[in-house]
């Protein structure tokens, strides 16, 4: 299965080759665009089937997503578990519950997201279904590009795909990387 969904990255210009700054600040050759992948509307339905199948296993009232990679995922994940979706997004610099969106105490959220490296979007959207009185019961991304060590979010986590793409700190980088001027091409 993933070598399929790598297969429709590339299919659709979504897996790109050359030096990007990742939103954790790490250097990487490869960028995975998911916006791109999920701008196919048939794809998008697919692809978060697929990842909900994956999250029947757990436990949910409800689906929530960090903005802005994360909105399309969560929705779709959300539609095809029959749930609603709300999602995080920022407030002065940092992930906040908006635009009325409510939990309620003990209720029980999956977290949607595309990709993650650290994870530290992931983590702050169940810190605040936390702070707000839910329960994160599990964590359902496109692409887990972490490696080892794995985050631990406190809950479960599941992907389409794993992949190990190999990350440099900005002053770590290798001399043909360094050579190419670099891109974040990623939400802020």
């Amino acid at each position: 299965m993933s070598e399929d969904l790598l297969a429709l990255f590339r299919k659709t210009g979504a897996l790109l080759d050359g030096h990007f700054v990742l939103r954790s600040g790490l250097h990487s050759r490869q960028y995975f665009q998911c916006a791109i992948l999920l701008s196919h509307t048939d794809i998008a339905e697919r692809v978060c089937s697929m990842l909900a199948d994956k999250l029947r296993q757990f436990e949910c009232d409800s689906v929530i997503s960090p903005a802005l990679g994360g909105i399309i995922v969560g929705q779709e994940v959300a539609r095809a578990l029959g749930k609603r979706h709300i999602f995080v997004e920022k407030e002065n610099g940092k992930l906040a519950l908006r635009r009325g969106f409510k939990i309620d105490n003990g209720e029980r959220f999956v977290v949607a997201e595309d990709v993650i490296t650290r994870g530290g979007r992931v983590q702050e959207t169940v810190d605040i279904v936390r702070a707000h009185g839910g329960v994160a019961t599990a964590v359902g991304l496109i692409v887990d590009r972490s490696g080892k060590p794995k985050p631990n979010f406190g809950c479960p986590f599941v992907s389409l795909v794993e992949m190990e793409v190999e990350n440099f700190e900005p002053d770590k980088l290798p001399p043909d990387l360094a050579k190419i001027p670099a891109v974040k091409p990623g939400s802020k």
